[in-house]
């Protein structure tokens, strides 16, 4: 027969444990909703901004350095939609630095590894640029079998990500896209749909489309010939091509960061729910547990009186 005390104690640790999961569910729910709507406010203007930039491209035509002045490599943009063979690529992964939000780490890190699989048999060394403590713990004990390195990694932007921070990102891959080392630039996102669901995203942010293929997305709506832009055309460009890398970035933080909101909403309401149930279970087995105990008590004095009326 189970020990009541054991039962008892047993009852009392999920009782706490359910007080941390519905304060945690509350303050996801409280974060969650201003994550939705900061991510909805935001995709407005990055899809106007994406539309000026394939603008620009079809309007430039020819990209050019010489009335630039480069201090580095976010400014060279001529270098940034240079399009070649693909021998390397970067991927940054967005992820959190805590747990205890369901899947969505482990979904995440799901993806990139598929991703890393896929390129070490093509021969395409990739780069990574880990956004998150957790992603970052699990890919440095996984990566060792692929053709794969971390190079960066950001612990503060998961936790409050910010147009500043995000361009700190972009410089860092900038660098790394403008001296060769890699040719291709992706994300590995969540996009986040609605308090209770998101799903995994690949984002590429470079190479950009072809002009083509970006004329026949805007439907050759494309800027008016006759205006005019001052100083000229290269320096706009080369102001809206960063701005444009950066402001990708900080939308997959945000759609991050919302999805990961969602997921440790919807996690800990399950395991307040699951608490709530497993402390019926308990109190059950603890009534019955003392019914037998008291029921045992009584057939032993009764069977006492009755040996001593013998």
């Amino acid at each position: 027969m189970p020990n009541l005390k054991d039962i008892k104690n047993r009852i009392k640790s999920v009782e706490s444990t359910k007080k941390i999961t519905a304060a945690m569910k509350m303050v996801a729910s409280a974060r969650v909703r201003k994550a939705e709507m900061t991510v909805k406010a935001s995709r407005p203007y990055t899809q106007a901004l994406n539309e000026m930039v394939g603008k620009l491209l079809v309007s430039v035509g020819d990209y050019s350095a010489e009335t630039l002045k480069i201090k580095s490599a976010i400014d060279n943009y001529p270098a940034l939609l240079r399009v070649g063979e693909i021998k390397s690529v970067g991927i940054m992964v967005n992820t959190s630095n805590k747990g205890l939000a369901g899947a969505y780490n482990a979904n995440v890190v799901r993806r990139v590894l598929k991703k890393l699989e896929e390129y070490s048999a093509q021969g395409i060394k990739t780069y990574l640029f880990v956004i998150g403590q957790k992603g970052l713990n699990t890919l440095k004990k996984k990566i060792s079998s692929y053709n794969c390195e971390i190079v960066k990694s950001y612990l503060s932007l998961a936790n409050k990500p910010t147009p500043e921070n995000s361009h700190i990102v972009t410089e860092d891959i900038a660098e790394y896209f403008v001296s060769g080392k890699i040719d291709k630039i992706e994300i590995v996102t969540t996009r986040f749909k609605n308090m209770m669901s998101y799903y995994v995203e690949d984002w590429v942010v470079l190479p950009l489309d072809s002009v083509e293929a970006i004329k026949e997305r805007l439907h050759d709506n494309v800027i008016d010939p006759l205006m005019e832009f001052a100083p000229d055309k290269h320096n706009i460009l080369q102001k809206v091509v960063p701005m444009y890398i950066t402001n990708i970035i900080y939308q997959s933080l945000l759609e991050a960061q919302a999805s990961e909101l969602a997921s440790r909403m919807t996690a800990m309401s399950a395991a307040t729910t699951n608490a709530e149930k497993m402390i019926a279970s308990l109190s059950v087995e603890y009534n019955k547990t003392r019914q037998g105990a008291i029921t045992q008590e009584i057939v032993e004095v009764v069977s006492g009186a009755n040996a001593q009326r013998t």
